[in-house]
């Protein structure tokens, strides 16, 4: 049995060195479209691909361990499967392992993956939304920042789930810990900490580096996509979660509207348990 990485450094060189997993609904839609040749595009394959935040990842480090030197950094999906070709991408970034594989026997840790990676996927269709609304003409790549978001923790839920069940029972039994004092504490080290060292280890986009941290919270585009995960995660609670009132205040102001039209927006709506 690998020992696991007692530091920092030890979690970025062992998840550099592992398969990342992937979706189940990610392979196989990967494994249909591969199979009908004749009706592939970009389009659709991106699709499938930017709704799984670890394929996503996959195929980024692939276009930047790739990339000449002199050309620009790819962050739009679409784009970067065309640059490749579909023989390439279908023989180079293999939709394997499966998460269901890794996690087998770990339903708890499989359950709240899923969570997180429904949360990863709510707060990219936000943003991009909003990116939308803002007139960004780079949309997509505020859609794939909101994505990555979670990593370090979707990876931590894939390859250690045993510290991540322990911090999750912490904060249930104490609402008031915050996430990064008890990753310290269980870990050695916070999530957005291996967030970062894995962003650089694997050279993605540093456009993507900017837009997922929180240091740069006053940039627009940064704080569309913190808006976003802040939203995702409180609504993940219920529409009646205490904490929603700043967000629809908070992205009132970053899209120069009214609260009541983010509300409208996002479908707010009150609990089945409040209405």
């Amino acid at each position: 049995m690998v020992q696991q990485p007692q530091n920092l450094a030890g979690w970025v060189a062992y998840l550099s060195n592992a398969e990342l997993p992937v979706l189940k609904h990610t392979a196989r839609e990967l494994e249909r479209m591969h199979a009908d040749e004749e009706n592939l595009n970009a389009r659709s394959v991106a699709h499938v691909i930017t709704s799984d935040p670890m394929m996503t990842v996959k195929l980024l480090r692939f276009l930047q361990a790739h990339r000449r030197s002199h050309t620009q950094e790819l962050v739009q999906v679409e784009q970067g499967i065309m640059m490749m070709g579909f023989n390439a991408f279908f023989r180079e970034i293999r939709p394997e392992p499966r998460v269901e594989d890794v996690l087998h026997g770990h339903l708890a840790a499989l359950t709240n993956l899923l969570r997180t990676v429904r949360r990863a996927q709510r707060a990219s269709r936000y943003a991009f939304d909003w990116a939308l609304l803002l007139h960004d003409l780079h949309a997509e790549e505020v859609r794939i920042a909101a994505l990555l978001s979670y990593l370090s923790e979707m990876l931590m839920w894939c390859f250690n789930p045993d510290a991540m069940l322990k911090i999750h029972a912490m904060q249930e039994a104490d609402k008031s810990l915050r996430s990064a004092a008890v990753q310290q504490e269980v870990l050695g080290f916070k999530g957005i900490e291996l967030q970062h060292a894995l962003a650089l280890e694997w050279k993605l986009p540093e456009l993507l580096l900017t837009l997922m941290d929180p240091a740069h919270s006053q940039n627009t585009r940064v704080r569309n996509v913190m808006l976003a995960l802040n939203l995702a995660r409180h609504s993940a609670n219920g529409w009646d979660d205490a904490a929603l009132p700043d967000d629809y205040r908070d992205i009132a102001a970053l899209l120069r509207v009214d609260p009541e039209k983010v509300m409208a927006m996002v479908g707010a709506s009150p609990s089945p348990s409040t209405a």
